[in-house]
Order: C-alpha cells, then structure tokens, then sequence
C-alpha cells in the first residue's frame, strides 16, 4: 500500500514539473536567457582609452562597444575616451611617398607619454598592425620593429598603473585592394606574433583569425561579399565584427546568437536614441583630446578646448544614464 501511494506521489510530482515547464516554454520563458553573462570590466575601472590608427579614429566599433556597457550596465559610471590617430604605427616605419610624400606617418611613441600622463586610464584597447607593416612582404627588420614598438607600447601602459589588451589588426582585403604578395598573410604573422605573448602574461585579443574566417565563409556562398570596401578600412558591418569580437572575448555570452548591431539592441527599446548620443558624445571628446595631447598627423579635425568638450560630453552622459535607466 505505501508503495502504491508513494508511485502516484511520484507520477503527479512529474506531471506537475512537465505542466511547469511546458507552460514556461508556451510563453518563450527560458531560463538559460537568464544565465547568460554580460561582458563585464573590473570594478575599478572607471576610464578606458582606445588607441589604433584610422580604423579606431573612425571609432565605430568603440561606440558600439560603448553602447553594450550603457545598455547592459547602466549603473557603472565610465569614462571612455578614443585617441585612434590615422595612419599612425607602433613600429615607427613609414613607406616612401607616404600620403604623396606630405608626411611620414605618425609614431605612436612620440605622443604616448603625453596621452597617458594626462588622461590617466585604468583600461586601455590598443589595436595595431595594419599600418606597421608599411604595405611591404613580411621583412625581418620591420618585423622586429613592430615587436619593439609593441612591447614598449606594452611596458608604458603597464608602468602608468593601467591594464592593456591587446587587439590583433582587422583584416587587409585583397580582392578589394591587390598589392603583389599577401598583405593580410603579413598581418596573420603579426598576429600569431602578438597572440604568443600571452606566454608572457599579455592580454591579447584576435580579431585578425575570426575576421579572415567570417569573410572567407561568407565568401563561399557570395564571392562579392566584402565588410572593407577599400580593403583596409572596415565598413558598419566590419565594426560590428570588431565589436562583437572584443566583446565575447570579454564575456558576453549575450551576443553569441545576434548577427548585427541593431539585433544587440533589440531587447533595449532606448538603444537606439543611447547609441546615438554616445557617438555624438565620442566625437567631441576624441579630436578635443587629441588637440590637447597633441600629436603630428596634419589633416585632423581641431578639437575645442578640452573644458568645453567635456561639458558637452556631460550634458550628453546626463541624458544616457536616464535613458540607460528606463
């Protein structure tokens, strides 16, 4: 008899559970969505600086960088800054006739001292190599300068206090800009050169491997599929990549599934309007920092003084937060 009773107890025990979940999955109610992990930056960290050439002074895929931590973090109060410089290098190289032999391209190393002394960054994203090369086949001196100019690069931030990670350079498109060897083969190089350094304890993102692969597999079933349409810088969809890419490196499982930027947003009806204000907000601090830190790239937007740019920028985290917050 008590067998009996405790088979029926058994029997209703699971068809309740079996009730429960098939009603949660009627609703769409999943509780795997509840897990996912956001990307997160460690709690004392209340300012990050960008650094790259033209492909970060475009600043696309920090601002959708930075649309993620005001949509999914709303309570954490960052200061992002981008100090991305065209054409500029960590090797100190620069090719003959450079911009029709107006200027050498700049060197990172001439103003980096200024730009961590005075903007003073717990975080940084560094993002080079497309430049370092000089457009040149892979050279055993250029080489070595890129990874002198890297390590120091990498010395400087960690002796400023702050932590650095390291991002491998987008891809070179050849079928969109040909030169007579494989310029992204170079940058694959660079790269694996980079990624070893985490031997050494370095923080090393890639973007070069995921973003060859993603354009080699789109390219199977679209041969004029492209995300550079000049071959060198990337295009929205490009920046996206980048970002998404920075970003599941840094936890956010929440993005494994979307396929572009607006599908990140799409559980932030304010997102939108937010992501619109941060790009707003990101132009005006990056050319007033960059007036103020200084730098030797002819052609840069002037910047306004740096107290009026960061009072524009206030108004503008003002209204973030608020939205953020709904």
């Amino acid at each position: 008899m008590m067998l009996g009773t405790m088979n029926l107890f058994r029997a209703s025990y699971l068809r309740s559970v079996c009730l429960f979940f098939a009603i949660f999955s009627c609703y769409g109610w999943q509780f795997s969505d509840a897990a996912e992990k956001t990307a997160t930056l460690p709690d004392k960290v209340k300012k990050v600086l960008f650094l790259g050439d033209s492909i970060t002074q475009a600043g696309s895929y920090c601002v959708m960088i930075q649309t993620y931590f005001a949509t999914r973090h709303p309570e954490r109060e960052i200061e992002w800054i981008n100090c991305g410089l065209s054409s500029e290098t960590v090797s100190g190289l620069s090719e003959q006739g450079h911009a029709g032999g107006s200027f050498p391209r700049p060197d990172l190393h001439e103003r980096l001292s200024r730009v961590l002394e005075q903007i003073k960054p717990d975080y940084v994203f560094a993002c080079y190599g497309m430049n370092c090369a000089i457009y040149e086949p892979l050279d055993p001196q250029r080489f070595a300068a890129f990874q002198q100019g890297m390590k120091k690069l990498h010395d400087a931030v960690v002796s400023s206090g702050a932590t650095i990670v390291h991002i491998t350079p987008p891809i070179y498109d050849m079928k969109k800009r040909a030169l007579p060897f494989d310029y992204n083969a170079v940058l694959g190089t660079y790269s694996e050169w980079m990624l070893e350094q985490k031997k050494s304890s370095w923080n090393v993102i890639d973007l070069h491997g995921p973003m060859t692969q993603y354009l080699d597999d789109q390219r199977k079933a679209n041969p004029a599929f492209t995300i550079s349409s000049d071959g060198i810088h990337p295009d929205e969809n490009g920046h996206w990549f980048m970002a998404k890419t920075i970003l599941l490196a840094s936890g956010a499982d929440d993005l494994k599934t979307t396929t572009d930027f607006a599908s990140s947003l799409a559980n932030y009806p304010q997102g939108k309007e937010i992501h619109g204000l941060i790009k707003q907000r990101s132009g005006i601090l990056q050319f007033a920092w960059l007036q103020k830190t200084g730098h030797k790239r002819p052609g840069v937007p002037k910047g306004l003084a740096l107290e009026e740019a960061q009072k524009k920028a206030e108004e503008s985290t003002v209204k973030i937060r608020q939205l953020s917050k709904k």
